[in-house]
């Protein structure tokens, strides 16, 4: 192992005691003071910033992820307010879930703990590194941060930022580590860091994602890719439907909730599909369909089998049509990743048979899948969208962060 990931893994591992047993009011203190150090810093901020966006841009990086990897005052202030609402929060840690009496009169019950040392591997967006620092604090846990190489300016200035709000609040700077090496053996040597991290967490495309979980030797808490649909139903108010799939799509197209499959009962495509390619150019996306759709509107090129399980992050949307309700759900479970799912519909029946049948880690009725977020969800930050079934499901807040341990009181008591 280099020695300077050895050395960052030793300091996680002696700041860990320190952080468990923190006071809910010395973190909320350190937390504010470091949303405030954002905000003061955010000149700074802009310019190590400006210096990845053009690094990025010389390289041919596709405008979706430099919208990510873009800050501006406000993003930088979105940042600092997430760290507020963290601090506003309630503190988890050493919360009791139960307690129950046996018949030898032992107490027996579970108490909430941090994971302890959590690492996190991340690609081109620097607010994460805000966001992954205030909820793994909060949790009590220390945090390894290995982030992409495109936001490596952007990524130290703030990891300095952080660093040094902490110092003032005589808090251990090494609660938050930023690995500075670039290179990919850096992310291979963190996945073997098993001596020292507890937990790793990948944020980023499927690539990254799937090297993750297949080589690494520190337990995975995978957060997936969002292949995102919305069913349109033959009961569907199409205004309605036009409004939420303009938003889901175009909102903002390079983040892992927005809507890339459109599903379209039969019944009801010769109303819609010309209504929403209207407001769909608006924004220029690119329609891709099945025959059906194509012989409805103009424009739209044919669907591959490969369309239905693409995640864009671009301009671009296919459209599925389908005769039923059951193979609108058979298609979506069979393409989508777990993530985000919708049905727009006014029938109560089939909006109860989506949620009960669509297996995903948020399901929608008549709403756009861009909400599925932890500040949305009221959790503030989130430390990413789990597509897993273990341990934790959905936007990862605070409780996502944390284990439990059993606690017996006892009064003499032996075993016979």
């Amino acid at each position: 192992m280099p020695q300077r990931l050895k050395e960052i893994g030793e300091k996680a591992k002696a700041a860990e005691p320190q952080l468990r047993t923190l006071g809910a009011a010395q973190k909320d203190r350190a937390l504010l003071k470091a949303a405030d150090m954002l905000v003061s810093h955010t000149q700074e901020l802009l310019k190590a910033n400006a210096a990845d966006l053009e690094q990025a841009s010389a390289n041919g990086m596709k405008p979706a992820l430099l919208d990510r990897l873009r800050l501006n005052p406000e993003r930088i202030g979105q940042m600092a307010q997430g760290l507020s609402q963290i601090a506003q929060m309630a503190d988890p840690i050493g919360e009791v879930l139960h307690m129950g009496k046996r018949p030898n009169g032992l107490l027996i019950g579970q108490q909430r703990v941090p994971l302890g040392v959590i690492g996190i591997i991340y690609e081109s967006r620097p607010n994460v590194t805000a966001d992954a620092f205030g909820l793994c604090f909060k949790a009590g846990n220390a945090v390894i941060l290995k982030g992409g190489s495109d936001a490596i300016h952007s990524n130290i200035a703030i990891a300095k930022a952080l660093r040094a709000a902490l110092a003032e609040c005589e808090v251990t700077p090494d609660a938050i580590q930023l690995i500075e090496d670039t290179d990919r053996a850096a992310t291979e040597e963190l996945m073997r860091m098993n001596d020292y991290v507890d937990v790793l967490i990948p944020r980023g495309g499927a690539g990254l994602i799937r090297s993750v979980v297949e080589n690494s030797k520190i337990p995975v808490i995978e957060t997936g890719t969002g292949n995102c649909h919305i069913y349109v139903d033959e009961y569907a108010d199409i205004s309605m439907a036009v409004d939420i799939i303009f938003n889901a799509k175009t909102q903002r197209i390079g983040v892992c909730n927005a809507c890339e499959s459109l599903v379209v009962h039969e019944k009801i495509k010769d109303a819609l599909l010309p209504v929403l390619q209207k407001k769909l150019s608006e924004k220029q996306v690119e329609l891709r369909g099945d025959a059906a759709v194509c012989g409805v509107i103009a424009g739209v090129k044919p669907a591959t089998e490969e369309d239905w399980g693409t995640e864009y992050l671009d301009y671009i949307l296919s459209i599925k049509t389908v005769s039923s309700l059951e193979e609108a759900i058979a298609h979506i479970n069979r393409y989508n990743t777990g993530h985000s799912e919708a049905i727009i519909t006014q029938n109560y029946e089939h909006a109860q048979r989506f949620l009960n049948e669509i297996d995903a880690a948020a399901v929608y009725v008549n709403a756009s899948t861009r909400f599925t977020d932890g500040y949305e969800f009221g959790f503030g930050a989130e430390i990413g969208i789990s597509t897993q079934k273990l341990h934790a499901r959905g936007p990862m807040g605070l409780r996502a962060l944390t284990s439990t341990k059993y606690i017996i009181y006892g009064n003499g008591q032996i075993r016979p």
